[in-house]
């Protein structure tokens, strides 16, 4: 039925400048979006057809970046474990300089600050503000543990011959014989626990001795943990088991600028924990060894 109404809105539909906008404006997008669907789909087939003509090339280029990024990753590692054991060592931040001319003699000093960089970037090192080198921090020491010593090390040939030559009785006192021994051989302080609250140490003037023990308030701190010795080893009794443990920095329950070598013994019917306690910058290998050859002859004993 055809009234004015109808005639009036059939009219205003075709002159009301907004609907004929929006009309427009509609076609327009769904033009667009048609046209969007059509150069995404082109661009997709000349990516295949790039990647079905080149692949051999594409596949050359992708090795050669992630050979040249392996064999970075593995300059670094060897970096870093450079500068660990040549801090063990000397106690002293390891410069660019000194490794260039050392280790790395095809590579330019800036080639391996560069490294540097990259290790303290990723929070292996730091740069103490008083020295051009570098020195390795508490996560770079567990780095270096987890991919450079080996936890099942072996004792070497010099200190197995120094621990034979005692003549180690299976009692409380030929305990503490020994650890005063280990002590004077790692040039660390000795931990035993005979029973979870009935624990010893010897050899802590070993671990002042230490160029990061001269600021008093690390020796304080240490102190502090010694005079609550019983409590610490009680809380780790039932942690450690045969296998060598190893915590260091904040891991560390005697202190964050502290690492702590220990395993479990078995003496008769007695179980028992010994250890090493000293800076992070320790012998991880050679303390690891000594732990394991005392966990054998008491056992043995």
């Amino acid at each position: 039925m055809v009234t004015l109404g109808n005639i009036w809105l059939k009219s205003y539909r075709f002159n009301s400048p907004f609907l004929t906008g929006f009309l427009f404006l509609e076609n327009d997008l769904t033009h667009f979006k048609i046209m969007f669907k059509i150069q995404i789909s082109t661009l997709i087939v000349r990516v295949l057809i790039f990647i079905s003509f080149h692949q051999r090339r594409i596949i050359f280029w992708l090795k050669f970046l992630l050979a040249n990024y392996m064999a970075d990753q593995t300059r670094q590692d060897n970096l870093l474990k450079i500068i660990v054991e040549e801090y063990v060592k000397s106690a002293s931040p390891v410069g660019s300089s000194f490794i260039a001319q050392k280790y790395f003699k095809n590579l330019s000093s800036a080639t391996i600050r560069n490294d540097m960089a990259e290790l303290e970037e990723r929070g292996l090192i730091s740069h103490p503000h008083t020295s051009a080198g570098r020195i390795p921090t508490s996560e770079g020491y567990q780095y270096y543990l987890k991919n450079f010593v080996n936890i099942t090390s072996n004792i070497s040939n010099k200190n197995k011959s120094a621990i034979d030559g005692l003549k180690i009785e299976s009692d409380r006192e030929g305990i503490k014989s020994l650890a005063k021994k280990i002590a004077e051989i790692s040039s660390e302080a000795v931990l035993v626990g005979f029973e979870p609250t009935d624990a010893y140490y010897t050899g802590i003037s070993n671990l002042f001795r230490q160029p990061e023990f001269f600021q008093q308030a690390l020796v304080q701190s240490i102190s502090d943990v010694m005079d609550h010795l019983d409590d610490v080893m009680a809380s780790m009794f039932d942690q450690i088991d045969q296998e060598v443990k190893v915590f260091i920095g904040s891991d560390n329950p005697f202190g964050e600028n502290a690492s702590v070598v220990l395993i479990k013994y078995k003496l008769g019917d007695q179980n028992g924990l010994i250890g090493i306690l000293g800076p992070n910058r320790m012998n991880y290998a050679e303390n690891i060894g000594l732990v394991r050859y005392i966990q054998e002859l008491l056992s043995n004993s």
